[in-house]
């Protein structure tokens, strides 16, 4: 009797496991119809009950990562994808998604570790490189990202990293071909035009600053009052003065007159040798401000430039008393101004 008993609850217990692998399956199946008709959201809910009834269910796992993804539900796509290597350590895909997900997560410590994991994914050295890069780690984001556009040098991306990772080292002279290419590749980013015009604007490559700085506007770069103010002053040192004048004026209305900027205006205009016209901003502000030595010291500049050195020189000693501090500039007045 007892070994009937044993047979029967054996034989009961098959069953029931046989109804619970045939559940699963159902329910995965009805998954993957619904996905491809692409009802995420019902497909999702079939393989979450296909997993209920089997957690050792892979394959259920792997698709309902990839609904989720159509879904924008990262968070359940990384839950499902690491379940999925639970069971499939070396598993290419997931990994691979992992990677992406967590450096689109901002999470590059766990990125560098998955990309490490996938030597034979198509990104393993772009996600790596750029990772490095958030990390701050120039040196050796340099060189993945050099191993990733020597395999795909139509990356603009990688290339504008490459470009940002030199520009971040200072290294300005390295940083600008690869500005250059990334927006040759994609010329949809106006902040990387923008961005290559400030470096040719430090390296006093004015003529390019300015080419820069006109793309990075006609591709609409939003057009603040730090943009006119950089791309006016490019102008004017590239000889674009009444250009670069009118724009600046704009600025300096807008700013309602603010003095550092009429002075840089007038030091500017000073080194072009553009006497008249930098006299006229330092009149601007000794008309603001009859005490201002600075101002009128570099007013005495350009008198003397333009050949009146008495009077000239009358208005820096006049300055030197308002303003002591300009005593050691007596040996510059030779040079280019005060760069006030």
């Amino acid at each position: 009797m007892k070994t009937l008993l044993s047979f029967l609850l054996s034989i009961g217990f098959s069953s029931s496991a046989f109804a619970i692998e045939d559940s699963a399956v159902v329910y995965f199946n009805k998954g993957m119809v619904e996905k491809e008709a692409k009802r995420f959201l019902v497909s999702h809910q079939h393989f979450t009950k296909a997993i209920a009834f089997d957690a050792s269910y892979t394959e259920a796992y792997r698709q309902d990562a990839q609904v989720a993804l159509e879904m924008r539900k990262t968070d359940i796509a990384i839950q499902q994808f690491q379940k999925v290597l639970q069971q499939l350590p070396n598993d290419k895909e997931a990994i691979s998604q992992l990677t992406e997900l967590y450096y689109n997560y901002r999470q590059f410590a766990k990125a560098i570790e998955f990309a490490k994991k996938c030597t034979s994914c198509e990104n393993s050295n772009r996600i790596i490189g750029m990772s490095l890069y958030e990390q701050e780690d120039y040196a050796q984001a340099l060189n993945y990202l050099k191993a990733a556009i020597a395999k795909n040098p139509t990356d603009a991306q990688a290339t504008y990293t490459i470009a940002r990772t030199y520009l971040d080292a200072q290294d300005y002279k390295n940083a600008v071909p690869y500005y250059t290419k990334a927006i040759e590749l994609d010329p949809s980013h106006n902040n990387w035009m923008y961005e290559l015009g400030l470096i040719q604007y430090n390296f006093s490559d004015f003529k390019n600053a300015v080419i820069s700085f006109e793309k990075a506007k006609d591709n609409g770069y939003l057009t603040t009052n730090d943009f006119k103010e950089n791309y006016a002053f490019a102008l004017i040192y590239s000889g674009q003065i009444d250009k670069g004048e009118a724009m600046i004026n704009e600025v300096i209305t807008k700013k309602m007159g603010n003095k550092d900027l009429i002075r840089s205006v007038a030091t500017v205009l000073y080194e072009q040798k553009q006497y008249d016209r930098s006299l006229t901003y330092c009149q601007r502000l000794l008309e603001a401000n009859d005490k201002d030595g600075k101002a009128l010291y570099q007013a005495g500049l350009c008198f003397i430039k333009k050949g009146n050195k008495a009077k000239g020189q009358g208005m820096c000693d006049k300055a030197i008393e308002l303003d002591p501090s300009l005593s050691g500039m007596r040996t510059k007045q030779e040079g280019t101004g005060l760069g006030m």
